[in-house]
């Protein structure tokens, strides 16, 4: 038996035998911001990531996102509604995606409170493509928001996925004298596009240009 195992076993022989139930969390909701569309946009410009406002009714609805990546050389969607010109399928190492200019995903859900949008495996495929892109747009249902961090870690995701990362705006640093840098780890720009998951929309990368 190694030392380590003799520490543990110690531990466990000596620790109280105590059953005492975990405290309730309370949610903290009981004045929800109305709406939380607009919360969520709040927080989310507040640090740095930038809202695409949704067309008028009976417009394109990813008529902000083909804007936004016109004149991208390498745009790679994990998404239905765009596909771009890298495979997600066909990648076989994260650092292939080095060379994204423009990746475009859809968030499980998000957070009003923080403007945070969270994404896991099941939406990345591979993980490094929301880290290695120069910039990520981002689809969201507005039906998944919540209101704060407390019904956030409620949420199913956190159980049944490998990982599930929150995304709080662009990457960003600051040295000692307080020079922000955006995009210094990550990514230059996050953008959040509203719109619902069960839209049936799609479009190809030549339908853009």
């Amino acid at each position: 038996m190694s030392s380590r195992d003799d520490i543990l076993t110690a531990i466990r022989q000596n620790r109280p035998q105590l059953d005492r139930p975990l405290p309730e969390v309370p949610l903290f909701d009981n004045a929800p911001p109305p709406p939380l569309l607009a919360a969520f946009k709040s927080s989310l410009e507040r640090m740095g990531g930038l809202f695409l406002d949704p067309p008028s009714a009976g417009e394109d609805r990813l008529a902000p996102v083909r804007a936004k990546i016109a004149g991208a050389k390498v745009v790679c969607s994990t998404v239905p509604e765009i596909d771009g010109n890298r495979n997600i399928a066909d990648v076989l190492a994260p650092h292939e995606l080095a060379d994204v200019d423009f990746a475009i995903v859809r968030a499980s859900f998000a957070v009003a409170e923080t403007g945070s949008v969270l994404l896991s495996e099941a939406e990345l495929h591979i993980n490094a493509v929301a880290y290695l892109a120069q910039h990520l747009i981002v689809l969201l249902d507005p039906a998944d928001i919540v209101i704060n961090l407390h019904h956030a870690y409620r949420r199913p995701e956190f159980r049944n996925r490998h990982y599930a990362a929150f995304h709080t705006g662009p990457s960003a640093t600051a040295d000692i004298e307080g020079v922000l840098i955006h995009g210094a780890q990550g990514v230059r720009s996050l953008s959040v596009l509203p719109v619902a998951q069960n839209w049936a929309g799609v479009t190809t990368l030549s339908q853009r240009v």
